[in-house]
């Protein structure tokens, strides 16, 4: 066998066995376990707060926070919020909810008046409503009781007790409205009063 031969055959000879093991190498390192970069787990997400269905006992539990001489009469309540009389009516076979706010009777009621309740019941009243019942003009709020949010609760009444105060000037809830002026601190710092005392509920 030839010099120029003879290297080839050397060099093959060596370089199998080392490419041979870098092979074998190659291939448990593959299989192994990657122990230079641990899998880092995500951040679990804190499960969200599920409120409990409302219902007649926690309703009162929410009101008597909001006026702790709140007066339960049967399936209803009467409470004040800032000296402003509110009654909450329940019906628990039809899961309703209704909270009243006495404004003035209704007999006098001009065309226009009802024209501007119908306009507000649109847009400025928000979740409150102006409603006549038994000859009594009302500022209501009305919702299906058991999913009823204890903040929608807190925001309904405050947004009815302002659609009663401002009956006959801006008819509004108060939870938003365009335009300048001192009107619309006034309500929002009413809902953030009520809000405030629902916090510990």
């Amino acid at each position: 066998m030839s010099a120029r031969a003879v290297i080839p055959y050397v060099v093959s000879r060596l370089a199998l066995p080392a490419v041979l093991s870098l092979v074998a190498n190659l291939a448990v390192a593959q299989d192994a376990p990657d122990v230079s970069t641990p899998e880092v787990e995500p951040p679990v997400a804190a499960a969200p707060v599920v409120e409990p269905a409302m219902n007649y006992e926690r309703l009162g539990r929410i009101l008597a926070a909001l006026d702790p001489e709140m007066q339960p009469s049967g399936p209803a309540f009467q409470l004040q919020i800032q000296e402003v009389p509110v009654f909450v009516i329940t019906d628990e076979s039809a899961d309703r909810m209704r909270a009243m706010v006495p404004i003035r009777e209704a007999k006098d009621l001009s065309a226009e008046d009802m024209m501007r309740m119908m306009q507000a019941n649109f847009d400025s009243a928000l979740d409150a409503r102006y409603a006549v019942a038994n000859g009594t003009l009302w500022a209501t709020f009305i919702h299906p009781l058991s999913p009823l949010k204890k903040d929608q609760l807190i925001s309904g009444l405050g947004q009815t007790v302002n659609a009663a105060r401002t009956y006959g000037t801006l008819y509004s809830g108060g939870a938003m409205q365009f335009g300048g002026g001192d009107s619309n601190s006034l309500q929002q710092q009413l809902l953030q009063e009520l809000l405030k005392k629902g916090e510990e509920i």
